[in-house]
């Protein structure tokens, strides 16, 4: 009978079969995080060619710099993190990293009602619209979890800036939230 290995024994032998330098060790990796990888790019990114390039130099980095890994916390953290960096270097290249200081002149409020049928696609297509400024900061804060200060140091931005754009990424998007809420409750 072939003994149950569990997720990590299982991450932990591809980690090493990678510091080995094994290819099919490095396609496993591939395959097991290129789809959560993916979508992370196109996050920061948008959908296209750019995202796709930077997916790969990210894994490309993985792989050569995978003998950094050194089995403490998360692996597929470790990747993520890579990915994060990956796409704001490629953000800062393409000279798309732009912070907006536009009052668009909303309250904030929460409308509770407008969540209850609202899709992932839709919340993924509200993030994705917001100016490129505040998409950034709100993806590195809500979603991947990272401080106003670890922000900061990422962006080469003040810490006030993260908050600030935080702040309006959030507005913008209680704003659209309730446009989209509206429009439903007209049809």
């Amino acid at each position: 009978m072939t003994p149950i290995l569990s997720s990590q024994t299982i991450e932990r032998e591809l980690v090493q079969a990678c510091k080995r330098r094994d290819r099919k060790a490095q396609e496993a990796v591939f395959k097991r995080f290129a789809g959560k990888m993916n979508a992370i790019c196109k996050r920061y990114l948008g959908v296209g060619p750019l995202a796709e390039d930077v997916l790969m130099e990210g894994f490309m980095k993985v792989f050569t710099k995978i003998d950094l890994f050194q089995d403490q916390g998360s692996f597929e953290g470790w990747i993520r993190r890579i990915m994060v960096n990956e796409s704001l270097m490629a953000l800062r290249k393409e000279g798309k990293m732009k912070f907006q200081d536009t009052d668009f002149g909303f309250e904030i409020g929460q409308a509770e009602e407008v969540f209850v049928n609202l899709h992932v696609e839709e919340l993924n297509k509200l993030i994705e619209g917001l100016p490129i400024g505040y998409k950034t900061v709100f993806n590195l804060y809500a979603i991947e979890g990272y401080s106003h200060q670890e922000i900061a140091e990422m962006l080469g931005i003040q810490e006030g800036t993260s908050k600030s754009q935080l702040s309006r990424a959030r507005g913008l998007l209680q704003q659209k939230l309730n446009e989209l809420h509206n429009e439903k409750s007209i049809r």
